[in-house]
């Protein structure tokens, strides 16, 4: 049958939906312009339309199928509490307090350094690396005003920061993707990608010490902060660290930032349910993208395309090493073309995820090649989200920032170096 041979027809709806994103982001040169539940529900249309030897009820069926799969419903679940963690943790006042705490300790010729591993610290916390630029981005600005550091510098710092929880957070939509999508455990993809990004994170911030050991001047105004408030944060980081199931994690991360809110008179109990459904509301359309692009990809795969794509990839690939390398080069393709690694994790988790079956490559392996390499394009791309809000509060090109983003290139390199000498063993099947 045909969906056994494969057919490149029915990756069209795919090729659609991307070229949706960069027509639009060529014509206006914003390449968030164009709203992603209208590229999909085009995609779908055109999915639906196509292949007519299958009822139009069949093709519903399917959709609704993809759509409902319970590894779908599961990480719109897992994204709607990791939404009402952020807000609730925000609303009462730990981001300022994780931040103000690292800014009061640091000596000026650490300033930088310092900044990266706040911007670690809070992304990894938040799970999100737009939260955390947009948190930051007016304290490199200060900082660059008070010295005399580039402020592209502290732009590529911020950026760097961002990038490493963006890549490593058990709340991040990134990290919940990839692993949804592969079958993997979260705290055996945090291992996985812990030990290949470490080195990155390490030589980042020698790097940022080295540039910047002789800054002059140092932030003036004093900071205050409750160590209190910085508790949840470090709650959710133990558990998940200790594997407890990421369901458990959220919920008690909420109600305990919920509890310190309201001991601490930072907000009532309103606030608190208001801040939860706010929190709900930031990741509604995530979520129905999630659920959207499921379906379209069941409909893709009914039609051939998956398998299409599985035997052009295997016919270059001959094993493990060159299947993960498939991987990079897949999530890397599809980052560049949506500017945004999580659309790209959830489009190409589900041919990753045949790869690795195919190859004998381990869900968490896999899971970790697609977070490592879709954090590495996002951390770079000048029209990404991240760049573009760092570039905006410090009124430069986004181009100009880009060199100064030393933990995205790094994390690229020791992915493929990860690749090229296959480490960490653990991560790692016998190839058959």
């Amino acid at each position: 049958m045909e969906q056994h041979k494969g057919n490149a027809w029915a990756l069209l709806p795919f090729a659609i939906f991307i070229l949706l994103f960069i027509g639009s982001g060529i014509l206006t040169g914003d390449f968030y312009k164009m709203p992603v539940l209208v590229a999909l529900f085009v995609s779908i249309l055109v999915a639906l339309i196509m292949n007519r030897k299958t009822n139009f009820q069949t093709k519903i069926d399917q959709l609704t199928e993809g759509g409902g799969h319970p590894n779908i419903i599961l990480m719109v679940v897992i994204f709607l509490l990791a939404g009402a963690f952020a807000k609730v943790a925000e609303g009462v006042g730990a981001v300022d307090s994780t931040v103000n705490m690292g800014l009061s300790f640091l000596p000026g010729n650490f300033i930088i350094v310092g900044l990266f591993i706040i911007g670690c610290f809070i992304s990894i916390s938040m799970g999100t690396s737009v939260g955390t630029v947009v948190a930051l981005a007016p304290i490199g600005l200060g900082i660059a005003e008070q010295t005399d550091i580039h402020v592209a510098l502290t732009m590529g710092t911020i950026i760097s920061g961002a990038m490493f929880g963006d890549n490593l957070s058990i709340i991040s939509d990134t990290t919940i993707a990839s692993v949804r999508t592969q079958g993997a455990e979260m705290k055996d993809k945090f291992k996985a990608n812990f030990f290949i990004v470490l080195p990155a994170a390490v030589i980042t911030a020698i790097i940022f010490f080295v540039m910047t050991a002789d800054a002059s001047g140092a932030i003036q105004e004093a900071k205050s902060f409750n160590f209190i408030k910085v508790l949840p944060y470090l709650a959710v980081l133990v558990f998940a660290i200790a594997g407890v199931n990421v369901i458990y994690v959220l919920f008690g991360g909420i109600l305990f930032a919920g509890a310190v809110g309201l001991i601490l008179n930072e907000i009532s109990m309103m606030d608190f349910v208001n801040l939860i459904s706010d929190g709900f509301t930031s990741m509604l359309n995530l979520s129905i993208m999630v659920v959207l692009l499921g379906g379209l990809v069941e409909l893709i795969k009914q039609n051939g395309g998956i398998e299409f794509l599985l035997r052009s990839i295997s016919k270059r690939i001959n094993s493990g090493r060159g299947g993960e390398l498939g991987i990079a080069a897949l999530i890397s393709t599809v980052n560049l073309s949506t500017a945004n690694n999580t659309i790209s994790i959830i489009t190409t988790g589900p041919l990753a995820k045949q790869i690795s079956e195919r190859f004998h490559i381990t869900p968490r392996r896999s899971a970790s090649m697609l977070d490592i390499f879709g954090s590495t394009i996002q951390g770079l791309l000048p029209y990404g989200a991240q760049m573009l809000a760092v570039a905006g509060v410090a009124g430069i090109s986004p181009v100009a920032i880009v060199p100064y983003c030393f933990y995205p290139m790094l994390i690229g390199i020791s992915g493929l170096l990860a690749i090229a000498f296959r480490f960490p063993r653990f991560t790692i099947s016998d190839e058959k």
